[in-house]
């Protein structure tokens, strides 16, 4: 008992002000008392982890992490049970989020990618490092590319779904992973975006997007996902939906040579009520709504949808993004 609180006063010291190496250190002493208790067998092996570098003296210790948990380590006299540790890790714990949260920020929140964790979507939503991460594990699943997307999907039901569509970035291959595209941890972009915005983090890896172009398309510049979803489509290149009908979301359809209608064109339609020629003429070119952007795409003339560097005046305008 007597070495015991020996090692709590030591701990105390700690925290009245000690730091670096010699906070560290004291931790790692006070720590002792708790693996006679809790030993290889009541806790899963994290000897690989890097919570468990020995010889790192920045290493948190079990104190650092659970607090000094004076009536735990010593139960109280008449106590029917033993009391839990000061800071409890897991889902059904009393210990609110805040308070998890800050016993990992007081190591972690010197790094760049966890500065804007306060104020977050996920810290909004009183999720704590523990939801995400696990400390007593050699292997984290979120520090990993293939496993991470397990942990992300188990909440985010709609992203699942979309990425079991035919076209999908490829999440499911293990080739990319949640984080590539977002910081779970805050951002100053949306949807926790890795860049300040959609278009830079989509730039990060379809830098032949970027431009600038001499004629630039509107919608592409302002948002990447006004016409893509990222998370995956039923359209090929993650479209929203298929060109034309995308397209008119925004333009109205063609109608060349003042040809509105369909009605009389040879071998396709008959002559539609009360019509007394084919609306297809010589005058016409043959051109008509049905070939011009019903029966083919927009994308078979206007190639360059993202942009074109086209140096002609005219025929055709290079502002039609076609070459």
């Amino acid at each position: 008992m007597r070495s015991r609180l020996l090692l709590l006063a030591a701990l105390f010291l700690a925290l009245a002000g000690w730091g670096g190496a010699a906070w560290a250190a004291q931790d790692a002493e006070a720590s002792k008392v708790c693996v006679k208790c809790h030993d290889s067998e009541d806790l899963p092996d994290m000897s690989r982890s890097a919570h468990a570098a020995v010889g790192d003296p920045r290493t948190p210790g079990c104190v650092t992490c659970h607090g000094p948990s004076l009536a735990h380590v010593t139960k109280p006299p008449g106590a029917k049970e033993q009391p839990k540790p000061d800071i409890v890790f897991g889902r059904n714990t009393a210990t609110p989020p805040d308070q998890r949260n800050g016993a990992c920020l007081g190591c972690h929140q010197k790094d760049a990618r966890r500065m804007l964790w306060g104020g977050s979507p996920h810290e909004s939503a009183d999720l704590a490092c523990s939801t995400c991460h696990r400390v007593h594990a050699n292997q984290d699943k979120v520090l990993a590319r293939v496993t991470e997307q397990e942990v992300c999907l188990g909440c985010h039901k709609e992203q699942r779904t979309q990425l079991a569509r035919p076209s999908h970035h490829p999440l499911p291959e293990g080739k990319m992973g949640c984080s590539d595209c977002h910081n779970p941890h805050g951002s100053a972009g949306p949807k926790l975006a890795r860049r300040d915005s959609i278009n830079d983090t989509c730039y990060t890896c379809h830098a032949e997007k970027r431009g600038p172009f001499v004629h630039s398309h509107q919608p592409v510049s302002e948002d990447c996902s006004t016409c893509h979803n990222p998370h995956g489509s039923t359209v090929a290149a993650m479209l929203k939906s298929r060109p034309p009908m995308l397209c008119q979301e925004c333009h109205t359809p063609h109608v060349a040579g003042g040809v509105g209608a369909v009605g009389g064109q040879r071998g396709v339609f008959t002559l539609a009520p009360g019509q007394l020629a084919p609306a297809v003429t010589a005058t016409t070119n043959g051109k008509n709504v049905v070939n011009l952007w019903q029966g083919r795409s927009c994308l078979n003339c206007h190639t360059q949808v993202h942009g074109s560097n086209n140096p002609s005046t005219a025929n055709p305008s290079p502002g039609f993004l076609t070459r």
